[in-house]
């Protein structure tokens, strides 16, 4: 019995040994985490004192407030009744590369700070630069509508702090983001010991320290991102069902758990109905809410639909579905759509390579309006009381 023991023993630590050396010799690849003291393809060796520098890295750094969103192919197109009959946004399939994307819209927080360092930064209150990033907060004025505390408090009043900047145009919104990435990276590189350029200028990438730019989302990217349709995975590359809105169903009601009945978003229910009737208010919501208000998509995302529709990056076009990438796409000016065909010089049409696509419904909208596929279109250097915007930034690297 012993013997025998002994032998199955012997068996089971060679089978042991066996499959460790495997896994090591298949370990032995080089990785960007772990490329080895050598160049596989010259045998050079690396970070010697005159020879090739190759930084350690550990993977793309954790970006303030982004959510890693998982790539993949879906299809994008609105699967809405097109009551307008615009037929611009018709189905098709895409894949997307792996992005993340900020987990809520940019607050007034935010924003007070941003204004915060570019008047210390950038010449004081009376700077340009400073000037051109204040909020239009007159987009809350009306004349038949007494919202005067919205025009006084909205931006500052510090209740107001985390609900969703607006008054911002999309080249507002493209300065910000600007700004955030060199913030964000200034200080990752000082955590990581790396001396940022003396002049102010673009920390070097190849240090592995740093993130890649802060962004508008591409209108597909926001698209995919709001439809959040990992939550309807279902053995392989099968998903039980599309989705009208950011969650399951064509209610708009939350049917689950203590929050049963209460609505998924914060949106106009009907002519005049902003939140309801006192004591018993359907999203509670009169103009915006909280950014954290309302559960989040299966991505984790706030407020993909309601609360404030949000800008992308892409130009608008009517048959941005017709002239398109099926991979990554985005349309960034009137490549093979020229706005010399619609003719707003003589009021022909509004279109031009300035008006920008923004997504989403908000309070200010019904429902219609929430289901992903939608889009509307304004002019970039325009604002309103119900857009505003989140950022975006490429996963740099493996897709996973």
């Amino acid at each position: 019995m012993n013997k025998k023991f002994s032998i199955l023993k012997t068996v089971m630590l060679i089978i042991i040994v066996t499959v460790f050396a495997s896994a090591c010799k298949k370990g032995k690849h080089p990785t960007a985490a772990n490329p080895g003291n050598k160049s596989t393809a010259t045998g050079l060796v690396y970070n010697e004192d005159d020879g090739f520098q190759v930084p350690d890295f550990a993977g793309q750094p954790a970006g303030p407030n982004l959510v890693f969103i998982e790539g993949g192919r879906f299809t994008m197109g609105s699967a809405e009744e097109d009551i307008l009959n615009t037929r611009d946004n018709l189905e098709r399939t895409i894949s997307i590369q792996s992005f993340f994307m900020d987990e809520t819209e940019i607050a007034n927080i935010h924003w007070l700070e941003y204004l915060f360092y570019i008047e210390r930064d950038s010449g004081g209150v009376d700077g340009e630069f400073y000037q051109s990033a204040l909020p239009d907060t007159t987009v809350w004025a009306s004349e038949l509508a007494f919202n005067d505390s919205y025009v006084d408090h909205y931006l500052r009043y510090p209740g107001f702090r985390y609900f969703p900047v607006v008054g911002v145009s999309w080249e507002q919104a493209v300065d910000y983001s600007t700004w955030r990435t060199n913030v964000v990276n200034y200080k990752l590189a000082q955590d990581a010991g790396v001396e940022p350029p003396a002049d102010g200028g673009r920390i070097p990438l190849e240090t592995g320290v740093v993130l890649p730019e802060y962004r508008l989302p591409s209108e597909a990217e926001w698209e995919y991102a709001a439809k959040a349709l990992i939550g309807t995975q279902y053995l392989d590359e099968n998903q039980t069902n599309g989705r009208l809105y950011p969650w399951d169903g064509h209610a708009l009601r939350n049917p689950y758990g203590k929050q049963m009945g209460t609505f998924l978003a914060n949106f106009k229910r009907g002519r005049g109905d902003y939140a309801g009737i006192a004591g018993k208010l359907n999203d509670a919501a009169l103009i915006t809410e909280q950014i954290y208000a309302y559960p989040p998509n299966d991505f984790g995302l706030y407020n993909m639909a309601g609360n404030v529709s949000e800008w992308v990056y892409d130009v608008y076009r009517p048959l941005s579905f017709q002239d398109f990438d099926d991979l990554n796409p985005i349309r960034r000016n009137g490549f093979l759509d020229k706005s010399s065909s619609y003719d707003k010089a003589n009021f022909g049409s509004l279109i031009d390579d300035s008006v920008r696509v923004y997504k989403g419904g908000s309070w200010k909208d019904v429902a219609y309006w929430m289901a992903p596929g939608t889009r509307r279109y304004l002019e970039q250097d325009s604002a309103t009381s119900f857009v505003g915007f989140r950022c975006a930034m490429i996963n740099a690297g493996t897709n996973r």
